[in-house]
């Protein structure tokens, strides 16, 4: 790992896409505390014991609350997770049906303003990066609306010239499909397009696309040595593209 971006990281990219949960804010202080508080509204819905199960299918640490890089918590649209779920309270004894009841009486989502603590002052880095890169966009594996919510509430909305989002219509990471939509709406290149994010997904999803830099950063559920062999770049933090 690099301490900070070498000077031409971002020559000849006229792109940035970044991923949002891990990279533009901090992924663990969103999502260990809601699956504490959705365990414990199933197992009041069911009657059954199932917190221990949840952690492990999600892929959460009991004890921290922090989210491996492989569970489904790391790059899983919310639909799939839901629907996971749902099997695995079914399957604990709750039966389709029941596992469908107590789902659908528990889930809530957390709250995408209130539960959003961004890695850096976003505004600062956005005002550095644009002097070096013309356009940011934001690929994720959350859903449009509270992605929306999000970057509104972090002011940085009207600095992403598009968005692709997991019910968007189309594979998700690490599909190349967020990529290569941005980038045609955009009318820019792959190969003039740099990818950032914090797990294996969003990386795969960038080389498959063919991006031009694909960056790894560490302040999500990816570790060095997990996100090095697939990045051309680990760095500590988005900070580190434009350091103050």
């Amino acid at each position: 790992m690099r301490d900070a971006a070498p000077v031409d990281v971002l020559d000849g990219i006229d792109l940035v896409i970044f991923d949002k949960d891990g990279t533009l804010i901090e992924f663990h202080r969103m999502w260990g505390g809601w699956v504490d508080e959705l365990a414990g509204r199933l197992e009041a819905a069911t009657g059954l014991t199932l917190r221990a199960g949840l952690y492990d299918i999600l892929g959460v640490d009991p004890e921290t609350g922090v989210v491996y890089w492989h569970g489904l918590l790391a790059a899983t649209p919310m639909a799939r997770i839901r629907e996971a779920i749902e099997a695995f309270v079914a399957v604990a004894g709750a039966g389709a049906d029941g596992a469908r009841a107590a789902v659908h009486a528990a889930w809530q989502a957390p709250d995408p303003v209130l539960l959003a603590h961004p890695v850096t002052d976003l505004r600062a880095l956005f005002d550095r990066l644009r002097a070096r890169v013309p356009r940011f966009a934001v690929a994720t594996s959350d859903d449009r609306e509270p992605t929306e919510r999000t970057l509104a509430s972090l002011g940085i909305a009207g600095d992403m010239a598009a968005t692709a989002c997991a019910d968007d219509g189309f594979p998700n990471k690490p599909a190349p499909d967020p990529v290569l939509r941005i980038c045609e709406r955009l009318s820019v290149a792959p190969a003039r397009t740099a990818v950032v994010g914090d797990s294996p997904a969003d990386l795969r999803m960038g080389r498959a696309a063919g991006a031009g830099r694909v960056i790894a950063v560490l302040t999500g559920v990816g570790d060095e040595a997990t996100l090095t062999p697939l990045a051309d770049i680990v760095l500590r933090s988005i900070e580190d593209l434009a350091p103050a």
